[in-house]
């Protein structure tokens, strides 16, 4: 693993948060504090003011953009929720930073993955991910069968499994057009699903045609 000498801070909160004790400000100063404190220098500040379970995040598109880029060598937030709350979208980041050498630290829990101890926590978590997609995919075939036999008419549309899979791909920087191709999905009822869902803008692709 590479020595830490640019970073990139990163902070969230949700619009529901929005007070004194919850404001961006309180997380950025432990954060450059942090980077004092250990000599780094920071690269950027990435802020999102929306919910961790809203994949339209534009500043941590602009940092996926950065660690593709390789423009710093780790990433610093307080607390691991602040990225994401989805464990399948936490792998999938992860992934993306390890392809790319930048770690990742976590001020208030143990996670560093510069560390055979942080590394060895990926692994736990692809674990734990594919765990859960089982359980998605038990819930999503549970639900087919009793609309089955409730009569109700079934098309093709993105279970919560495929909406995790296209948040996975987009974070890899894979087009609506790619990701159509491989998951066997109408490239219009994907965008049709993220629309819905209040959007998916995660083109960290750099510039391919969304």
């Amino acid at each position: 693993m590479g020595e830490i000498k640019f970073i990139a801070l990163y902070a969230r909160v949700s619009t529901t948060e929005a007070d004194d004790k919850q404001h961006p400000e309180v997380q950025l100063d432990r954060l450059r504090d942090y980077a004092r404190n250990h000599s780094y220098t920071v690269f950027a500040e990435y802020v999102d003011w929306a919910s961790g379970a809203d994949p339209n995040r534009p500043q941590l598109e602009e940092m996926m953009k950065g660690v593709k880029m390789r423009h710093f060598d780790a990433i610093i937030l307080v607390r691991l929720d602040r990225i994401t709350r989805s464990l399948i979208n936490l792998l999938s980041l992860l992934q993306v930073l390890e392809e790319n050498d930048v770690k990742l630290v976590c001020l208030d829990q143990p996670i560093d993955t510069s560390t055979p101890s942080g590394r060895l926590l990926i692994q736990i978590l692809a674990a734990l991910a594919e765990f859960e997609r089982e359980l998605i995919r038990d819930r999503v075939r549970d639900g087919l069968r009793k609309a089955t036999k409730d009569g109700v008419k079934l098309g093709r549309h993105l279970t919560p499994l495929d909406l995790g899979k296209v948040t996975e791909m987009r974070l890899q920087g894979k087009t609506y057009r790619q990701i159509s191709c491989e998951l066997n999905i109408p490239e219009a009822t994907i965008r049709r699903r993220v629309k819905n869902k209040g959007g998916l803008s995660l083109n960290t692709n750099g510039g391919q045609n969304p």
